[in-house]
């Protein structure tokens, strides 16, 4: 099973992606953005960083980088897509997952250990998990701030398109405490908080049984490659 994870200028996070596939099992096929092949992986992650500087908008630059109309290309055939704080704005820059997304609403980076609500086990990147589980991941962005328009809200609801949700409190005043999303096939999956960074003992978030313990992240990295071996 083989995972791309593609390394934008200014990604940060990409080689924790890597270690994360490894992890779950997969192998892990480092992609560079200037490149129009995708070595032949079965899924993909955009890992997290700060795209071009994100100087124009987040996301909107590397939106246009010449790998991702392969990856839209193989998005819409059905190849599983992951995309990571950066890479879920760049997913929504591309018009694969709705929305936009905007400066923290108290205008400051957060860096925290976050709670989130598993709201959708139908994807490829979150089947191992069950309906309604909460897991602890660490996010670190400074433009996390979901937003939509109201017909777009109602659709993203209607047709549970909410992949994750914030619990405790909301750390960047996303509507509805959207953490992150799906497509309407399951195969895409967007979120701002960094399953890579909880996938170790030793280097996760802090657990009731010991710090640094936590591992939740895991679980979205074995997700896919279970279902692609399924498949």
């Amino acid at each position: 099973m083989r995972v791309g994870v593609i390394t934008f200028p200014g990604s940060l996070d990409d080689r924790d992606a890597m270690r994360a596939i490894r992890l779950a099992g997969g192998e892990p096929v480092a992609l560079w953005h200037g490149e129009h092949d995708l070595h032949g992986v079965d899924a993909l992650v955009l890992p997290g960083g700060f795209s071009y500087g994100d100087y124009l908008r987040c996301g909107a630059i590397a939106a246009h980088s010449p790998i991702m109309s392969e990856v839209i290309d193989a998005a819409h055939k059905g190849m599983p897509v992951l995309g990571i704080c950066n890479g879920f704005q760049i997913l929504v820059e591309s018009g694969l997952l709705p929305g936009g997304l905007i400066r923290n609403d108290h205008g400051d980076f957060v860096c925290r250990d976050q709670r989130l609500r598993v709201e959708s086990t139908q994807t490829s990147w979150t089947s191992g998990y069950t309906q309604g589980q909460e897991i602890t991941i660490p996010l670190k962005n400074g433009e996390g701030g979901f937003i939509a328009d109201d017909e777009t809200l109602r659709r993203i609801e209607g047709e549970d398109l909410v992949a994750f949700r914030y619990l405790e409190l909301n750390p960047n005043g996303s509507l509805h405490d959207i953490a992150g999303l799906r497509n309407e096939t399951g195969r895409i999956v967007g979120l701002m908080p960094h399953p890579e960074h909880a996938v170790e003992a030793g280097f996760g978030p802090d657990t009731s049984l010991a710090m640094k313990a936590g591992i939740d992240g895991l679980t979205m990295f074995e997700s896919v490659i279970a279902s692609v071996v399924s498949a």
